[in-house]
């Protein structure tokens, strides 16, 4: 029947059989090859996972396996040190009972020396206390003799001689005859080791101190020095310390600062709980440490942040200009009516219609700070110059100087001729006194802070 269809339909329904019979064992394959695929993929996957695994396994034993290495080589080390240790005990004990015998040793001569030198004193006391007592006991038979004569010529012309006899042997005893202390032979010795027991009965072995603590609030500092002040638990046993310190960058993580070798700088060998430290920046932050030493180790105190008083600076009169009058502290100037009695030199400012004054500091780097006080004044200029900057003309009119400047109650900052109008709000009642401050970063080399007024 197939046949006969076949022979009957046109040949392109015959291609259409061909192509749907094609297309129909096609789809009946799919499914089998399809699930090979993903199996393939799946295997792929797992054996890629696995062999991560295996390797990231692998890696960890090996850590493991250096980690128990380090382990073991660590109790052999505990093992070779234990052996020093006790060796190095029974050394130490062995030479303390040593200079115990040979101190008992010079205390047992020195107590048999005084017993010696004793009873030879107290032996020739003995002999002269028995030559008195002969002479006594002679005197007084010859006295009881005399008392029995008589015959009173007799008596008369031996009682005189007798008489003061024995009053000169009476008083002769009382010199050569010493008084009598029991407590004599014991008064010299005190053998009272009391102490050396205790210090004994402490005997240990010796650990490296415990930290020293940074006292902040005894800590003083000036514009370039900064005196630190700390105290430790183990002051006796410390050999001596160590300060380090190095600017304060902010950094919070103190370990990894601690391990900048190169920033710090280091002050050894310190054998009291205190050190001045010179040369500092003014007004920078710097962090110390204190490290307590002695033969068994070391331990660091906990970090602490102590800060330089900003650079002091006066107003330079040799820069004043001629119309200005500067205090005897050279912190205020004003108006100066008697101008002509000042002679003009190159330093100071000589400009019309605007005077000035430098500080007597020169600034290098940083980011510095000041206040000035004004009264009346509505035209002012505050801030930094080169040392070259001309003195003939305004400051903030050249490229070496900057100032912040008030005009009237406009408010400004001018560099190189150039201006700009800052926004500032002053609270101008009457004439009260009005407080300017500046925050200039200075970068240039050997700049100083200018003050200049116009009248």
């Amino acid at each position: 029947l197939l046949c006969f269809h076949l022979l009957c339909f046109p040949s392109f329904f015959i291609n259409f059989l061909c192509i749907s019979f094609i297309f129909s064992f096609a789809f009946q394959v799919s499914p089998a090859r399809v699930s090979e695929a993903v199996m393939e993929a799946s295997k792929t996957s797992a054996a890629q996972t696995l062999g991560n695994n295996l390797t990231n396994l692998v890696k960890r034993n090996s850590e493991l396996e250096n980690q128990m290495a380090k382990l073991i080589q660590i109790c052999q080390q505990v093992e070779v040190n234990t052996a020093m240790h006790e060796s190095k005990l029974v050394e130490e004990c062995d030479e303390l009972v040593e200079i115990i015998r040979q101190r008992k040793q010079v205390i047992a001569v020195k107590i048999k020396e005084s017993k010696v030198m004793k009873l030879r004193k107290l032996a020739q006391q003995i002999a002269n206390c028995r030559q008195c007592l002969e002479r006594s006991s002679a005197l007084i038979t010859q006295a009881e003799h005399s008392l029995k004569e008589n015959d009173h010529t007799r008596f008369l012309q031996t009682a005189r001689n007798v008489a003061e006899r024995v009053a000169m042997a009476t008083a002769s005893s009382q010199v050569l005859i010493p008084d009598v202390n029991l407590n004599e032979a014991f008064d010299n010795f005190a053998l009272d080791f009391s102490r050396e027991k205790k210090i004994l009965e402490g005997l240990d072995y010796l650990t490296a101190p415990n930290p020293p603590s940074i006292r902040e609030e005894l800590c003083t500092a000036s514009h370039d020095t900064i005196t630190v002040h700390w105290t430790s638990e183990d002051e006796f046993s410390v050999t001596s310390y160590e300060l380090q310190y190095t600017i304060y960058t902010g950094q919070t993580n103190f370990i990894s600062l601690y391990n900048s070798v190169d920033s710090w700088m280091i002050v050894p060998n310190i054998k009291q709980n205190h050190y001045t430290v010179h040369g500092l920046q003014s007004g920078t932050r710097y962090i110390f440490f204190v490290k307590a030493i002695n033969q068994a180790g070391s331990r660091n105190s906990e970090p602490a942040r102590l800060k330089t008083n900003s650079q002091p600076f006066k107003l330079d009169p040799k820069t004043a200009h001629k119309k200005l009058r500067l205090s005897n502290d050279c912190l205020t100037m004003e108006k100066d009516e008697s101008s002509l009695k000042k002679s003009h030199t190159p330093e100071r400012f000589s400009g019309t219609g605007s005077y000035g004054a430098a500080g007597n500091v020169f600034i290098d780097s940083g980011c510095h700070y000041w206040e000035v006080l004004l009264g009346a004044s509505t035209w002012y200029a505050l801030g930094v110059a080169y040392k070259s900057a001309p003195k003939n003309e305004w400051s903030g009119k050249n490229s070496s100087s900057w100032v912040f400047s008030r005009c009237n109650n406009n408010f400004l900052v001018r560099h190189n001729n150039k201006e700009s109008i800052v926004e500032a709000s002053l609270r101008l009642s009457s004439f009260s006194h009005t407080v300017v401050s500046s925050v200039l970063a200075v970068s240039a080399a050997a700049a100083v802070m200018c003050l200049g007024l116009t009248f």
